[in-house]
C-alpha cells in the first residue's frame, strides 16, 4: 500500500461567502496541488472539500496522512457526528473507506511549509471567486 501525505486547507472571505479550498498530495517523491471552491459557502465546507478532492484522486487505496489545521477536519475524520454538512461528511466517508486514514493536526499559521502554501492557494481562490463576483 502506498504512503501518501495530504495536506489540506480551506478558507472563506466571509462565512458564508466566496471560498476555497486547496490539496497537496506528497507520495513517491511526487507531487500533485489541487485548488478549487464556490461562490457561496462556509470555511468548514471548503476544509472538507480539500480532504475529499485529494482522496478521490488516489485510483488505489492508500496509507493517507491527511495534514490540517482544522479541529473540525480532525474531530469528522475521527468520527465525530456532522450537524452540519452531512452532504460532505457522507461522501467523504465513502471515499476513506477503501484507505487506511490517519489524520494530524498542526497549527495554523506556524510556519508549517505545505500548510501555509496550502493557506496561501485557498485565500486566492476564494479571493479570486470575490472578484469575479461582484
Amino acid at each position: 500500500m502506498k504512503d501518501v501525505s495530504l495536506f489540506v486547507d480551506g478558507s472563506c472571505r466571509g462565512n458564508p461567502g466566496p471560498g476555497g479550498y486547496c490539496a497537496i498530495l506528497q507520495a513517491n517523491g511526487h507531487e500533485k496541488t489541487l485548488v478549487g471552491g464556490d461562490d457561496q459557502t462556509t470555511n468548514n465546507r471548503m476544509e472538507l472539500m480539500g480532504v475529499l478532492a485529494g482522496l478521490q484522486m488516489l485510483k488505489r487505496p492508500c496509507a493517507v496522512n491527511i495534514i490540517t489545521d482544522s479541529q473540525y477536519v480532525v474531530t469528522i475524520l475521527r468520527g465525530g457526528k456532522a450537524k452540519a454538512n452531512r452532504d460532505l461528511v457522507q461522501a467523504l466517508q465513502v471515499a476513506a473507506t477503501t484507505h487506511q486514514i490517519t489524520v494530524q493536526r498542526v497549527a495554523g499559521h506556524s510556519g508549517h511549509a505545505l500548510n501555509e502554501r496550502c493557506d496561501r492557494l485557498a485565500y486566492a481562490e476564494a479571493t479570486r471567486r470575490m472578484s469575479s463576483a461582484g
